[in-house]
């Protein structure tokens, strides 16, 4: 039988007895060998289909995330086409700040009538520190208030211990913004009746007092009386950012910290006003 299946191997080999023969063999096993893989090519399609979603999902978190990098660098186009090298030297605007930033997720918000804040997913371990600014990708958050580890708070720009140096985009006026204790509103105490304000008017960070980087919008114009016989006119804005609905935060580094004493601005010492 051996000897046999050996002439049959030299004769196949040397004279290709059986080469059509081995063709409807191989015709006739294929479906079975297709069966066979069927399982394998099944379990591949679905765990390729698996790793695909999955790194959809990363790339949707990556392309979000730089989108909010990309958006917070659109907030100052208007600032620096409009402003010249004579006006950032004055304001300091960007003298006291590096270009580190980092993204931070918002765990939770905190909202009474007493305190708006946010509580975000970076702290001291990420070089987190007191006063520090935060945006998102429509304007001025507010800054950081308390610093943990691992976590921080945010005290929100609405929040009424909270004040920001700001000036009217259209013309320059300086004012201070205070938060009003509301969501959607704040306030601009101590502005003369005869400022040159007007509903709509986007104010935008200053850089005054080196905690926040000059042309980043705050606020808009949102209400302006005056009364006959008042000392000041009745002015309030509207943030531009959605504070409640932010899920991605953006912080800014500065070379000067402050301390967590020095959060809210004093009206006396600063002495800011619209005139």
């Amino acid at each position: 039988m051996i000897a046999f299946s050996v002439i049959l191997f030299l004769a196949d080999s040397q004279l290709n007895l059986f080469a059509s023969s081995r063709v409807y063999l191989n015709s006739l096993v294929s479906p079975i060998q297709y069966i066979a893989d069927a399982p394998q090519k099944l379990s591949r399609v679905i765990s390729d289909n698996l790793l695909t979603r999955e790194a959809l999902k990363d790339r949707n978190q990556e392309l979000e995330k730089e989108n909010l990098f990309l958006k917070a660098d659109r907030l100052l186009l208007t600032q620096l086409e409009n402003e010249n090298k004579q006006l950032r030297e004055l304001l300091n605007s960007q003298r006291s700040f590096s270009n580190k930033r980092m993204i931070a997720e918002v765990m939770s918000l905190r909202s009474d009538p007493f305190t708006h804040q946010l509580l975000i997913n970076k702290g001291a371990s990420d070089g987190v520190y007191v006063g520090q600014p935060v945006i998102n990708e429509e304007g001025v958050v507010g800054q950081i208030s308390q610093v943990g580890s691992t976590t921080s708070r945010v005290l929100l720009i609405v929040d009424a211990s909270h004040g920001i140096p700001v000036r009217v985009q259209r013309n320059d006026i300086a004012a201070v913004v205070h938060g009003s204790g509301a969501w959607n509103k704040l306030n601009i105490p101590f502005v003369q009746s005869n400022a040159d304000l007007k509903e709509g008017d986007l104010l935008v960070t200053s850089g005054l007092g080196g905690r926040f980087p000059a042309g980043y919008p705050v606020a808009t114009i949102s209400h302006f009386n005056y009364q006959q016989g008042a000392l000041y006119a009745q002015v309030t804005a509207t943030p531009v950012a959605l504070l409640d609905r932010s899920r991605y935060l953006l912080l800014l580094w500065n070379d000067h910290q402050f301390s967590e004493s020095d959060l809210s601005l004093d009206l006396e010492s600063e002495d800011v006003t619209a005139e």
